[in-house]
């Protein structure tokens, strides 16, 4: 996946401004930055959610905006996004149909994840009836239960407690393992630590870029969170 001078500006907002990514295929890219670094905005793009102002982005070898739907790719958005007048399951097995997930294999991967988010035992409750937290556990079982080839998702991992984000993570390394691409946000630096690549943005732009360890040695800090300080003084010079 990538991006060359990638710009979107809503009015006078300059949300994302040339933005240039390659992520290489099989890796856990972090997008790390505070509210309104543009990662929300840069990620809905890639997902051709929105137009970019200008500049190109290319994912799995095709130009986005892609022309329908691509079951290759997952989404996990901030917001929630299922059917709460249907239950967990039935809300997995819609998103399995649109991605083309075989019946047959649907049965043993919607074990698999809900495993993973902790809500087997909620399979057959409704949505809506669910806490915030469980309904943000359920958007990311839907966003993995297809095995895409590329999954976004931003802030995973919001709400959840301590040993349930350290699952979560088990699973993302397991799934690079079998070649997926992961691309995830989140303000939590201990995750931007296990990421194979962090890009640090600010105000809509890119700031730094590398593995963990790059940054913390471009820097010359101790944790991400002082490196990712000393870059936005180094931009402001």
């Amino acid at each position: 996946m990538r991006t060359e001078g990638l710009r979107k500006e809503y009015g006078k907002i300059l949300a994302v401004q040339d933005l240039c990514l390659n992520i290489p295929s099989g890796c856990i890219y972090g997008l790390i930055g505070p509210n309104g670094s543009g990662k929300t905005t840069a990620i809905k793009v890639l997902m051709g959610l929105v137009k970019a102002t200008s500049g190109t982005a290319e994912v799995l070898g095709r130009r986005v905006p892609v022309q329908g739907k691509d079951g290759r790719v997952s989404y996990m958005p901030q917001e929630l996004a299922l059917y709460t007048d249907l239950t967990v399951r039935e809300n997995l097995q819609l998103f399995a149909e649109l991605n083309g997930l075989e019946p047959a294999a649907f049965a043993e991967r919607e074990k698999e994840v809900l495993e993973v988010v902790g809500l087997s035992e909620r399979r057959d409750e409704l949505v809506g009836r669910l806490s915030g937290g469980m309904q943000h556990r359920a958007s990311l079982a839907c966003a993995m239960v297809n095995r895409p080839t590329l999954m976004f998702l931003d802030e995973p991992t919001v709400g959840v407690d301590p040993e349930l984000r350290a699952g979560f993570w088990e699973h993302f390394r397991a799934l690079k393992a079998e070649g997926m691409t992961v691309v995830l946000t989140t303000h939590y630096m201990d995750e931007a630590s296990r990421c194979d690549l962090v890009g640090m943005m600010h105000r809509g732009r890119l700031i730094a870029e590398g593995t963990p360890d790059q940054l913390l040695r471009d820097s010359g800090s101790e944790n991400l969170e002082d490196a990712f300080l000393v870059f936005i003084r180094r931009c402001q010079e």
